[in-house]
This record gives structure tokens, C-alpha cells and sequence, in this order.
């Protein structure tokens, strides 16, 4: 039997792991909060209370990595909120563990906020280098190139664009507010149940390298959450269209070829 631990079970990590144990793996959990153990629990994950500091790990981080095949790390950096986090830090003492462990291979979920965003709307594929100027753009670079630069586990890097779901859209937050940035800039978002089915693909494949969960198909920011807020009974939003718009556009191709996966819920 397979063995999966998923450091990070919150909006994305904890249904990721129910649909791992209906297929059958073995799968730990972790969590930062004591009082969501028991709904991990419940539903058969095995459960650690495990957490990210600039000291060291906090919780029992051997024994949550022992006998794991596949470690699935969806750690959010939070440095929106803390710009003077040292993500990078964190992360490096986490790596740290995961060397001395026997995981076979790790899938580190990163994000498409590595590119830079630009006026010329720049289309990033899976080979570009990452370019971003901003202080949290460079953490998430030296993170990737962290977790790239191991003998001891083969790595997976995926960067997912905005991720949405039923109960989490951005247009929630957008609605009826004025002056809104970058009209014409393409969106570049994810429906929760794709990348779960991308994580699992990469679980099952084991593949190294780097892929990029994002829906094929970019309309404008304007377009895009002015039919999202009427979809959904809300005001829509008002875009600023007295400065020029900045952008990208994250290309999917190869993870397509590579890992022989089809989009198909559109976000």
C-alpha cells in the first residue's frame, strides 16, 4: 500500500487526502489548529498537529514522515499577510527533516505568483525561469530551487494560478467595489476539484519536474468576474480602465502532454 502524508490539510489538502484514502493509500495529515485533529481523524487520516517556525518544526515530524512514499507539501507562505516572514527559513528546516526521512519524493505545491506580471501580458510556459521582483516572489523562488536541489528524494514543483471552489471565489470579494486594477489582465485560476486531480496524478505517476495547474482558457479579469458576480446575483465590480492593464498568462501545455491530464472543471 501506498504511503502519502500531506503537510498542510486545510482547503485543498484535506479533501485531497479523503479521495486518497477512497483509492486506497495510506494517508497522514497534518494540521496546525489541535481542534481540527478529530476531523481528520474521523475520516481516517492520521493525524499530526505539526507546525512551520523560524526555529525549527514544531510537533512530531519523524513520526509523520516515517514509511512515507510521497510527501505532499501545501504549506501557504502567508507573506501577504507577514512580509516579513522568513519563508524561506522555514522551509529550509523542514527540507532539513525530509532528508534524514526515507521519502521517496516529495510535491511541493508552489504558485504562478513566481512570474512577474507585465504590461506586454508575458506568457510563462513550465520551462521559464521565474522572474518575479517582489520580496515574496524571490522566497518562492529560492523554495522551489530548495526543494529542486535534493539526492535523496526526486521532486515534483506544481504552481497553481487562483484556486476556487464552491464555497471560495474571488468574485466574493470583488463584488461592487470601483476603481479595480488590470481590466484586460487574463485570469488564471484553478477549480479546487482539478488540482486535486492533478496532485493525485503526480502521486500516481511520481514524475520529477515542474507542471503548472491552471484552466486553459484566460478571459480578462473585467470579463471574467463581470459574468462571475452576475452568475451569482452580485453587483458586479468596476475596473479602472485609466491606467494600463499588467499581466500574464501561465501556458499548461506540457503539463497536459507530460502527464496525459485534461482540465475539466472551468473555475
Amino acid at each position: 500500500m501506498k504511503k502519502v502524508s500531506i503537510l498542510g490539510c486545510g482547503w485543498l489538502g484535506f479533501p485531497l487526502a479523503e479521495i486518497l484514502l477512497k483509492e486506497g493509500y495510506q494517508v497522514k495529515g497534518s494540521t496546525t489548529s489541535p481542534s481540527k485533529i478529530d476531523q481528520l481523524t474521523k475520516v481516517g487520516i492520521e493525524a499530526f498537529l505539526i507546525a512551520l517556525t523560524e526555529e525549527g518544526v514544531e510537533g512530531n515530524i519523524e513520526e509523520f514522515l516515517k514509511e512515507t512514499d510521497t510527501l505532499i507539501i501545501d504549506i501557504p507562505p502567508g507573506l501577504r499577510k507577514n512580509p516579513k516572514e522568513d519563508f524561506v527559513k522555514k522551509m529550509t528546516l523542514l527540507f532539513t527533516e525530509v532528508e534524514k526521512s526515507r521519502v521517496k519524493y516529495v510535491v511541493y505545491v508552489s504558485s504562478t505568483s513566481i512570474f512577474e506580471d507585465g504590461e506586454s501580458i508575458p506568457t510563462y510556459t513550465e520551462n521559464d525561469i521565474p522572474n518575479a521582483n517582489s520580496s515574496a516572489g524571490q522566497q518562492l523562488i529560492e523554495v522551489e530551487k530548495l526543494w529542486q536541489n535534493s539526492d535523496k528524494f526526486k521532486t515534483t514543483i506544481v504552481r497553481f494560478g487562483g484556486l476556487v471552489g464552491k464555497d471560495r471565489h474571488p468574485v466574493n470579494y470583488l463584488a461592487g467595489r470601483e476603481n479595480i486594477q488590470n481590466p484586460h489582465a487574463p485570469v488564471n485560476l484553478i477549480e479546487q476539484k482539478d488540482g486535486m486531480r492533478l496532485l493525485i496524478r503526480l502521486v500516481e505517476k511520481s514524475i520529477a519536474g515542474v507542471f503548472h495547474g491552471v484552466y486553459p482558457d484566460h478571459p480578462s479579469r473585467e470579463i471574467y468576474y463581470s459574468a462571475a458576480a452576475k452568475k451569482r446575483g452580485l453587483e458586479p465590480p468596476i475596473f479602472d480602465q485609466t491606467t494600463n492593464s499588467k499581466g500574464k498568462e501561465i501556458d499548461v501545455k506540457q503539463t497536459c502532454l507530460l502527464l496525459n491530464f485534461k482540465f475539466l472543471h472551468q473555475p
